[in-house]
């Protein structure tokens, strides 16, 4: 008796094209011989997700918000979501702040609008990663509070250990939830 094929879908919006290149490589980081994986951006033919077994959302966070067009997308599809396993991401520069109890105050608190959409969706895993702090494309006063906040580079911050061990998480996850289901 063989393993059943398992179809996961990792649906992301993106704004500077951060938050795609994370859903790539989570995606591809879920594929397996007993995994088939589907990495789809939101405004692009996105299929039905109640036919996957897990489904990852990803989002840029702007001003502790996710993007107002994923949050559409969620809210318009939140049957379609109530089947398959759900993980939410963000992508933003809050998980980079280290310095001062008020930045790692911070960089831990989860927003209250994504607090929000994470409830409605009932995942089984929420995760916020540090992405890319441009100072060139970031205005003077956002710089400044990044700074104070303690943020102290510019750049890639973003932790690809951090995000292949959570995809790492969501396949152990999917793999039990699937063997369990089997049985």
């Amino acid at each position: 008796m063989g393993t059943r094929v398992r179809h996961i879908a990792v649906v992301y919006a993106t704004g500077r094209g951060t938050t795609g290149e994370v859903a790539e490589f989570i995606g591809a980081a879920l594929e397996s011989p007993d995994v088939v994986v589907r990495v789809v951006p939101i405004g692009h033919q996105v299929p039905d997700l109640s036919e996957f077994d897990t489904v990852v959302l990803g989002s840029p966070v702007y001003h502790e918000a996710l993007m107002k067009p994923f949050v559409i997308f969620v809210y318009q599809r939140l049957e379609q979501l109530t089947s398959p396993d759900v993980w939410l991401f963000s992508m933003g520069i809050a998980p980079a702040l280290s310095a001062g109890r008020i930045g790692r105050r911070w960089a831990r608190a989860v927003p209250k609008q994504i607090a929000t959409v994470r409830d409605a969706l009932a995942v089984r895993g929420y995760r916020a990663f540090a992405g890319r702090c441009e100072r060139g494309k970031m205005p003077v006063r956002a710089q400044l509070r990044y700074f104070l906040l303690g943020g102290r580079r510019f750049g890639d911050l973003r932790d690809w250990d951090a995000i292949r061990d959570w995809a790492a998480e969501i396949a152990v996850d999917s793999a039990r939830r699937a063997e369990v289901a089997s049985v």
